[in-house]
């Protein structure tokens, strides 16, 4: 079995795994802030894949938000980038709106994405270069609408400080609406359906979005970070993504925007 398909299979399994276990008691622990919630299941979806991937394919290597392969420092090989539960807040208060989320890489290049929304059961992939498919059916390629036609998505909790609002406050006010639904790979997903047009955020780490940026490039999406630069694998970065035309659009908001470009230059140690 080829990685795409093993990865396919493994992460529906992830998801069942998590609908058991949420079922139980869990501990609810906080990480950098009060709101920044692990649980336990996230720590043991994550050891979950972290071994079949390793039973499977013992010379791949793993990134999990939860701590597997921090000390990771290049690209090398092929790397599996995971995140076990993806809108852990949503979890915790809610029990759904919350997915797996898992990029793979091989020397640094993109090789496969999977979403997995685990209460609702559906997976999202895309297999470089082969299109991109939610469970069984392909998703239609993105469409050039105007920001001022558009649903976005961004957390308004991020972007509140001084230095972001005013550009990103200003992307708001020229679209038709802005959604937050508090899970990055939900809403990655949700724009491979075409039911946003764009997301943005000022802060986003490799688990968050490689899975979508695989699956929505596919779509002819496009995702970078507030400069255009293209996102890291490593380390944390802003995330712009978008059908074309609004894409370039809001690049056009941040352009001249010096204070932002300052804070996300320092905040990401550029």
């Amino acid at each position: 079995m080829d990685i795409y398909n093993f990865g396919k299979e493994l992460i529906v399994k992830a998801g069942q795994f998590v609908e058991t276990r949420m079922t139980k008691e869990f501990k609810v622990d906080s990480k950098s802030n009060p709101n920044d919630l692990v649980t336990d299941v996230d720590k043991e979806t994550e050891q979950f894949l972290y071994t079949e991937i390793q039973e499977k394919f013992p010379d791949h290597r793993i990134i999990g938000e939860e701590g597997h392969g921090e000390n990771i420092t290049d690209t090398k090989g092929v790397i599996w980038i995971v995140d076990p539960i993806d809108g852990t807040l949503n979890f915790v208060h809610q029990g759904e709106n919350f997915a797996i989320s898992i990029g793979v890489f091989i020397d640094g290049e993109p090789y496969c994405g999977l979403i997995y929304d685990c209460m609702k059961r559906d997976l999202y992939h895309a297999k470089y270069k082969q299109g991109a498919f939610l469970n069984d059916q392909p998703l239609a390629h993105a469409k050039n609408e105007p920001l001022s036609k558009s649903l976005i998505a961004t957390n308004p909790k991020r972007i509140l400080r001084e230095a972001t609002k005013d550009s990103f406050f200003n992307i708001m006010a020229a679209s038709r609406s802005v959604r937050s639904y508090g899970s990055a790979a939900l809403e990655f997903a949700m724009l491979a359906k075409g039911q946003i047009a764009a997301l943005l955020f000022i802060k986003l780490h490799p688990w968050d979005y490689t899975g979508g940026q695989i699956i929505t490039g596919e779509l002819g999406y496009k995702t970078t970070d507030i400069h255009g630069n293209e996102l890291p694998l490593l380390g944390t970065t802003s995330v712009i993504s978008g059908n074309p035309e609004i894409h370039l659009d809001i690049l056009e908001f941040f352009k001249n925007d010096k204070t932002l470009h300052d804070f996300h230059d320092d905040f990401h140690n550029l």
